[in-house]
């Protein structure tokens, strides 16, 4: 009895020592990070605001078109207004190519819309189109130009002689939103025949991925600060190419308002 009372002490030391050693091993151990989950990094440019994406989508936003739309169309020529008596004159910068939200296009965005102006009005029509065609045909790689021209403040030059203006009254001067803003080259233009545009009424109308107008009137008036500038006219690009019955009624309803 008194053998089985002294091993059973024993055991019972054992189990305590034993134990003791396991608890103090696992108090609060350290997770461990492995190198595939670390934290992402976020930077400046992380938050992109509508006004950019209209580029990266958009509106380029932000960009609308792509290449130019000379061969595209038939009504659209630079020389146009050469012998005409129409004192109203349409100039814009349209692109074709790929294009956000439906593809590849054949004619340019601004372009559907330039025309279906002339055919309300019977203007005269100047497309603004660059001297150098630097511009990438593909989408994504056409937002990085048109961003780095406009971190440059760039001026882009434009083929072709200007018609004379002094024989216009009103001028409706269009283009896609290039990342929240007129392209660059549209700022060549206003600032080339600044003195040719004062005392004229002009009209901004964009075209675009969800930014809008993107205060085309605003900066309008800003670079021909002589000139007047009328209530300007925003379209989806996507709805002139899916949707030109609603965009024609849009743009004639936006025209009635001028007198057409």
């Amino acid at each position: 009895m008194k053998k089985r009372i002294i091993a059973g002490l024993v055991m019972a030391g054992l189990l305590m020592i034993t134990g003791c050693g396991q608890s103090g091993a696992d108090v609060n151990p350290a997770p461990v990070i492995s190198e595939d989950e670390v934290q992402p990094v976020v930077t400046a440019d992380a938050s992109v605001s509508e006004r950019e994406a209209d580029t990266e989508n958009e509106d380029v936003n932000g960009i609308d078109d792509q290449t130019s739309d000379t061969d595209s169309s038939g009504d659209t020529d630079e020389t146009s207004a050469a012998g005409s008596s129409s004192d109203t004159l349409v100039v814009y910068f349209s692109r074709t190519g790929e294009q956000y939200g439906v593809g590849v296009i054949e004619k340019g965005n601004t372009a559907i819309v330039a025309d279906m102006i002339v055919e309300q009005t019977g203007a005269d029509v100047f497309e603004i189109l660059p001297q150098e065609d630097y511009y990438p045909y593909t989408y994504d790689e056409l937002t990085d130009v048109a961003k780095k021209e406009l971190n440059e403040n760039a001026r882009p030059a434009y083929a072709g002689e200007v018609p004379d203006l002094s024989q216009y009254s009103t001028i409706f001067i269009g283009a896609p939103v290039w990342w929240g803003d007129w392209p660059m080259i549209m700022y060549t233009f206003f600032e080339e025949n600044e003195d040719a545009l004062a005392g004229k009424t002009l009209i901004p109308f964009s075209t675009h991925a969800g930014s809008g107008l993107s205060g085309f009137d605003r900066k309008l008036s800003s670079a021909c600060p002589n000139s007047t500038v009328g209530t300007g006219l925003a379209i989806a690009g996507t709805d002139t190419q899916n949707d030109p019955d609603s965009v024609r009624k849009s743009v004639n309803d936006w025209l009635s308002g001028f007198g057409y």
